[in-house]
């Protein structure tokens, strides 16, 4: 028994020095990423009998050989989120995981340290690529359609977030233009109101309206001779006229207009003159500076990519406008803890973790299933307070097991001694 209790002290070494090995990594990776701390978990050897009940004792006795370590199982508590001044660097806050590529095997992270590389993919800093939803709205690299809010696809569709180093924001041609405004009743001078209208060249032209009182008036109200054109900015260049007929009644609303469209360089513009007092008018009252509104937009080219508080990526671009362009997934697993470790911040799916699943709403639909902050880091989940605790203890135990060896050492040479 005396020969046993140097390899229970032993057992008890090795173990407590692989449970202080474990919390000094933890401790060390306190300002790492994303990083998941160890737990520790000892369980003693098999039993060796003593006294059995066929024996005279009246209980079953038996002396345990030493212990093991049992499990390091994963930390799975949340750290704390960090502020940060990209927004490429997320922090999911509650439940999920990143994706990123990793050869066959997807590699799971919450270490949201991200950014884009020289050819705008979305990568880790060591250049993995993200894994999520692209939005299939870009062809060649130009954005076909403005998304503001889009949804995850199914897990085994995603893939690394590339998009393109130059994009284009199209065009919207002006279809429609509305003119206000109070033309008066005087015929000394004509009156104009002009309207700024985007061609599908990405032009931007004016549309201008003159109000000329005709010769032959209408004994009801009003009528004006008005000439529509659309030509460049510069007036060096003519694309249509267009004339007709405006009328009002004795009280300077408008009755009815002959004008319809115009062309703008090869798109049709609707010219709304509105109807009663909503638009154009003719009365006896100071005449007012005429106004306009039309639709449409003007081209830009890509400023820069960023990703919002919904874990989308934004295409900014030189018009102001923005559009969501792909979607970064969140993945979740029904045993966290089952996850095989590969790094203390990256981890890949095991038998025991199962498959890798998306969180759905009501209706069905691929959701984060947590809150992604932007401008944020997780920090790692370990508490150093805990640890130094644990090392006192690891260290006493330690130690404790240490004076086993010793003691069982000098009972040996006294019992050798005697035999002398």
């Amino acid at each position: 028994m005396m020969t046993q209790a140097f390899y229970t002290g032993l057992s008890g070494l090795r173990n407590m020095s692989t449970g202080i090995d474990i919390v000094s990594d933890n401790m060390s990776n306190n300002s790492t990423v994303g990083y998941r701390g160890y737990g520790v978990e000892f369980s003693n050897l098999f039993e060796e009998a003593v006294n059995q009940v066929a024996t005279s004792s009246s209980v079953d006795s038996s002396i345990g050989v030493g212990v093991k370590v049992n499990a390091t199982p994963m930390l799975e508590k949340n750290g704390e989120l960090l502020l940060s001044d990209r927004s490429t660097d997320l922090a999911i806050d509650g439940d999920g995981w990143f994706g990123i590529e990793g050869g066959a095997d997807t590699i799971y992270t919450r270490a949201g340290s991200f950014t884009f590389d020289a050819n705008n993919d979305l990568v880790t800093e060591d250049g993995f690529h993200v894994l999520g939803t692209m939005a299939n709205n870009i062809q060649d690299n130009t954005l076909t359609e403005v998304i503001n809010t889009m949804s995850l696809g199914n897990v085994a569709t995603q893939e690394g977030l590339r998009f393109p180093k130059t994009l284009s924001y199209p065009p919207q041609p002006t279809l429609n233009s509305s003119f206000y405004g109070n033309i008066g009743i005087s015929d000394e001078f004509p009156s104009t109101i002009s309207a700024t209208v985007i061609d599908a060249q990405n032009n931007r032209n004016e549309l201008k309206l003159t109000f000329t009182k005709a010769v032959d008036q209408n004994q009801l109200g009003t009528r004006w001779d008005v000439q529509a054109v659309t030509q460049r900015l510069d007036g060096l260049v003519t694309y249509d006229t267009q004339n007709g007929t405006v009328e009002f009644d004795s009280s300077g609303a408008l009755v009815s207009s002959s004008l319809t469209s115009i062309d703008n360089n090869g798109t049709a513009v609707n010219m709304d003159l509105g109807s009663e007092f909503s638009g154009v008018v003719s009365s006896n009252v100071p005449q007012t500076t005429g106004s306009s509104s039309s639709d449409g937009l003007i081209g830009g080219d890509l400023l820069g990519y960023s990703i919002n508080i919904n874990s989308e990526v934004i295409a900014t671009f030189s018009n102001g406008e923005q559009s969501s362009v792909g979607k970064i997934a969140v993945y979740h697993f029904q045993n966290d803890q089952g996850l095989e470790r590969i790094s203390g911040s990256r981890f890949q799916e095991s038998s025991n973790s199962g498959v890798a699943l998306f969180s759905t709403d009501g209706n069905g639909n691929n959701i984060l299933g947590a809150t992604v902050h932007n401008f944020k880091l997780e920090s790692s989940n370990y508490n150093n307070t805990a640890g130094l605790t644990e090392l006192i203890i690891l260290q006493r135990s330690y130690d404790a097991n240490s004076k086993s060896i010793t003691t069982a050492d000098q009972m040996m040479q006294k019992a050798l001694d005697m035999d002398a």
